[in-house]
């Protein structure tokens, strides 16, 4: 059974407990990342989760990658409706100002199109500054989900006619980790896409099948320099008083707990004991990034495709309690508290 704990009694890192972890894993580690020129065997990447570090793969290969024109994908997809995200300014799942100046976290509103609409509106984008950001991002297991390979009776996907060029697992990354992934994501967008700075309870296999992905990356040690704060929740939604996209305040969802560094590559964004890295990858470069770390992506290419594969992460053992530790838990202030100086 399990044992269930007061989170206001969970204990937090002091600071400077938690300056002292960060330079010391720094001094061990520094800012390298790994390549590996070709994918490692079952072996060798269970040896990589062991140490937890980003290790970026070349020579991953799968049918996507010499397959996906924009020809291909328009006639593979046809009228298929595709979920599309759609933001004012390219940041979906982020801090952003609504009414009265208050900050929420605001997801994007989603809108429904074609692949051929998709595409179009990538390249329209990318010669204009007034039009809003598309990117197809619905991180739900688009491609595949965990029912997948639990049930007969698969979750319906938006892109059944784009399988045939995905694998359903990585045979190395499944031997390895003794499971199938939990979900196989599909995202397409262009430079105005970015994802703002986060973590996920997955280790993460991720694929560019076009243009260049921007990583900065941040050890779960240093979850304490990116200022978590508790934002109510909004979408973004059309309204009869404001012409384009507003954001429209939720009224049955909880607060979300998410960091208050908008970009961290600004100077002046990181606290100077920080030790930020940064990678970037190309069409069939392959990222593994390891359950816990914090990453903002950006990416450049008037169409730029990738794809990922969620593995979930290992909850025996100390791992995931060390993680949480490292996050700190209890009392999360408000992103609208203006008292506080934390």
């Amino acid at each position: 059974m399990a044992l269930e704990l007061d989170q206001a009694a969970w204990p937090s890192l002091t600071h400077d407990i938690a300056r002292w972890i960060s330079q010391e894993y720094h001094d061990m580690n520094g800012l390298s990342i790994q390549t590996l020129e070709s994918p490692p065997t079952a072996a060798e990447f269970a040896q990589l989760v062991h140490i937890s570090r980003p290790v970026v793969i070349k020579g991953f290969q799968i049918p996507a990658l010499k397959r996906w024109t924009d020809d291909y994908l328009q006639t593979k997809l046809q009228d298929q409706p595709i979920s599309v995200a759609i933001t004012p300014n390219g940041q979906a799942d982020a801090i952003a100002a609504g009414p009265g100046g208050k900050l929420f976290f605001v997801e994007p509103f989603i809108e429904k199109v074609s692949m051929q609409k998709l595409l179009e509106q990538l390249n329209a984008e990318q010669d204009s500054d007034n039009l809003s950001a598309s990117y197809l991002q619905s991180q739900n297991g688009n491609i595949y989900s965990s029912r997948f390979f639990e049930s007969l009776n698969d979750d319906p996907s938006e892109f059944c006619a784009l399988r045939e060029d995905v694998p359903s697992n990585i045979p190395w990354v499944t031997e390895a980790l003794g499971r199938n992934p939990d979900a196989v994501n599909l995202w397409i967008g262009n430079s105005n896409s970015i994802t703002s700075i986060h973590s996920d309870p997955y280790e993460n296999i991720y694929t560019v099948i076009r243009g260049s992905k921007h990583f900065t990356l941040l050890p779960p040690c240093e979850g304490w320099c990116l200022q978590e704060r508790m934002y109510p929740h909004a979408v973004y939604g059309h309204t009869d008083s404001i012409d384009g996209l507003s954001v429209v305040p939720s009224s049955d969802t909880p607060p979300v707990r998410w960091s208050s560094v908008v970009n961290p590559d600004l100077p002046g964004s990181l606290p100077p004991e920080a030790h930020p890295l940064h990678v970037t990858l190309e069409a069939g470069d392959t990222l593994y990034l390891p359950v816990g770390w914090w990453h903002y992506v950006q990416q450049s290419g008037p169409t730029t495709i990738a794809l990922n594969w969620w593995y979930d992460a290992e909850v025996r053992g100390m791992n995931w309690i060390w993680l949480s530790l490292l996050r700190g838990s209890g009392d999360v202030p408000s992103g609208n508290d203006e008292t506080d100086t934390r």
